[in-house]
C-alpha cells in the first residue's frame, strides 16, 4: 500500500513538472518531426524557443539549402513569428521571401508543425494531470 502511494505521488510530481515546463516554455526541435518537409535542396530543421507562451527565438539548423536563399527566407519569415503566442503563430499566414519561395514555405511549415506538436503535447500533459486529480 505504501509503495503504491509513493508511486502515485511520483507520477503526480512528474506530470505537474511537465505541465509547468510547457506552460513556461521550452525548445522545439523540428528535425525528426518535420523531416519530410523539404525546401529547395532538402529538409530545413529549426529550433523554436517558447518562453511564457510566446515565441522568443527561431534558429535554423544545418541544412543543404543554398546559404544565400536560406538566409533570405529566414530574415523574412522569422521576425513575423517572434513575440507571437503559440496560437497566434499557428494561425499566422506569413509572407515568404521573394526568390526563396521553397525555403520560405519549408520554414513556415516547420514552424507550424513544431508549434502544433508542442501545443498537442502541452494539452495532453494537462489532460493527464487533471485525470489524476479525480
Amino acid at each position: 500500500m505504501k509503495t503504491n502511494c509513493i508511486k502515485y505521488i511520483g507520477v503526480a510530481i512528474l506530470l505537474a513538472t511537465a505541465t509547468m515546463a510547457f506552460a513556461k516554455g521550452g525548445v522545439i526541435y523540428t528535425g525528426e518531426l518535420a523531416k519530410h518537409v523539404k525546401g529547395y535542396s532538402g529538409p530545413t530543421p529549426l529550433k523554436i524557443t517558447v518562453e511564457k507562451g510566446k515565441i522568443t527565438k527561431i534558429e535554423a539548423e544545418t541544412s543543404k539549402e543554398s546559404p544565400r536563399y536560406y538566409r533570405m527566407a529566414q530574415k523574412k519569415v522569422f521576425p513575423q513569428y517572434i513575440g507571437k503566442t503559440v496560437d497566434e503563430a499557428i494561425n499566422l499566414k506569413p509572407d515568404g521571401a521573394t526568390g526563396a519561395t521553397y525555403s520560405s514555405k519549408a520554414i513556415i511549415e516547420n514552424i507550424k508543425l513544431g508549434l502544433s506538436n508542442y501545443k498537442k503535447s502541452a494539452k495532453s500533459t494537462s489532460t493527464k494531470k487533471s485525470k489524476k486529480r479525480r
